[in-house]
Parts: structure tokens; sequence; C-alpha cells
């Protein structure tokens, strides 16, 4: 399928490896050039240069963290404007509902409410002057089911949500769509890492660790990063125009609901 965004320019966060970078390959491989931001300037630049020469796309980078106003600024200063926004960060770290404080959640808002938002606010205008933009939030699916020991992600993902729900109905006619993507299990780099602390935990082999992770997804395995990044660029796609404001939740089945 031809998604009708070749020549359109992206910005996508967090792209060095993971699900962002599923993202990135994704839009590059519909001809879309992309603008690349991380916090580690080897990965990114790597990720770049293969991307450059598997896609014959433009791609620019931006080693900062966007989730401060210094890191945020300078992304804005590369990406100048845009027609695709994808926001992506990590999320807080897990523990208890007795053990966070004000300072962790004011740090889980800035990571991963308060920057969507910002760069939501600074890059949507001028895609609504144009007619046309698409945003789409890498979120969790923490959104649609709490993880308990993720209450900080769950509550700053559950506000990003909120503010999409309302804001995206208001720019829809003007021809630009937000959505979220919300992921369950993917094969990445982190959740290897979370694996093998799990094998460490339990003194089980990592095929033991996959095998019972495995069995609470319907879907019998983890996602990929690739078509995590296939899913995000149809939503960034011109067959996409009448999707707003929706959660798109990508878990394999693993999320027990009806809606």
């Amino acid at each position: 399928m031809d998604l009708g965004i070749r020549g359109k320019r992206a910005l996508v966060c967090a792209s060095s490896k993971g699900l962002g970078r599923g993202c990135a390959e994704a839009l590059a491989e519909a001809g879309v050039n992309v603008v690349l931001n991380a916090r580690g300037a080897e990965a990114l630049e790597a990720t770049a240069a293969e991307i450059r020469e598997k896609y014959d796309v433009s791609v620019e980078t931006v080693a900062a963290d966007v989730t401060t106003p210094d890191g945020l600024a300078k992304v804005l200063g590369v990406a100048g404007q845009v027609d695709i926004l994808v926001t992506n960060a990590g999320g807080p770290p897990p523990g208890s509902w007795t053990d966070w404080d004000r300072d962790n959640f004011i740090a889980a808002l800035d990571a991963n409410m308060l920057t969507p938002i910002a760069l939501i606010k600074a890059l949507v205008p001028s895609m609504m002057d144009r007619g046309w933009g698409r945003v789409v939030n890498i979120t969790s699916v923490s959104v649609k089911a709490p993880i308990p020991v993720l209450g900080l992600s769950n509550a700053a993902r559950t506000g990003l949500t909120g503010y999409v729900a309302g804001t995206s109905r208001q720019v829809a006619g003007s021809g630009v769509t937000i959505n979220n993507l919300l992921p369950g299990l993917h094969d990445t780099d982190r959740l290897v890492s979370l694996d093998n602390l799990a094998v460490e935990a339990s003194g089980k082999s990592l095929e033991e660790v996959r095998a019972e992770k495995y069995a609470s997804i319907p879907s019998g395995r983890y996602g990929t990063a690739a078509e995590f990044g296939a899913t995000c660029a149809f939503m960034c796609s011109q067959h996409a125009g009448f999707m707003v404001g929706q959660n798109v939740l990508l878990d394999g089945g693993a999320t027990v609901s009806t809606m």
C-alpha cells in the first residue's frame, strides 16, 4: 500500500533504537524525510547512517534530552516545520505507591505528559496552517489497564491521553490528526534487559522466563519493532485522516477488554 506521505518531513523522538527506531524506519521506507532524536549521540548517528543507506531519504539527527527545556529547544530548532510528529520517551522507574513523592511525579509528568504536550503545541499550529499533519504519541497499555508497579507511568501517560482526547477534536477540522499508539510487550533491548533481570531473580532460564510471558499473550509471542513501526506509519498516512483521538492497542491481545 502506498501510504501517500512520500516527501513529508517527520520528527521521531527516542528513535535511535527500539520502538522509536521502528517508527522512524517505517516512515523512511514510505519515503518520509526524518529528524531523529535521542540522548545518546553514538547510537543515534549509527541508526541515522543505516536508515540513509537503506531508504535513500534525508535523515537529520539531534542528540538531546527532549524532556529538558534546553533539549526541547534544541530539538525544535533542528526540526523546524514538520508534517509528522512521533512523541516517545522512556517510562519512569517501577516502585510502590508508598515510595513516590511530589518530585517523582513531577519528573514523570515532565517526561511522559508535559514534553509531548509541548511538542504538540510547538509543531501542530504550522501543520494546521498548511492543512495537513499527523501526531502519534507512543504511550502504553497502562492507560487501558493500569500496571500496579508502574503507577508513575500510569498517571502521567493517562494525563496525556486525556489531553489528546480533547485537543485532537479541536484540530481535526484543519486536517491534523492526533492519536496514541499503545505498545504491549515488544522484543526490544529494554525487554531483553528486563527478561535477563527476571532470569537472575528467579534462577530460571531465559527460555523459561519468556515462555511464561508468551503464555500470557494470546498471540503467543512478543511484538516486533518493525510491526509496531508499520502501525505507526499507517497512522501517519493519508489513509488515516478519519482517525481522531484514538488509542490503538498493540499488545497481541494481552489486555482483556471489550472496548
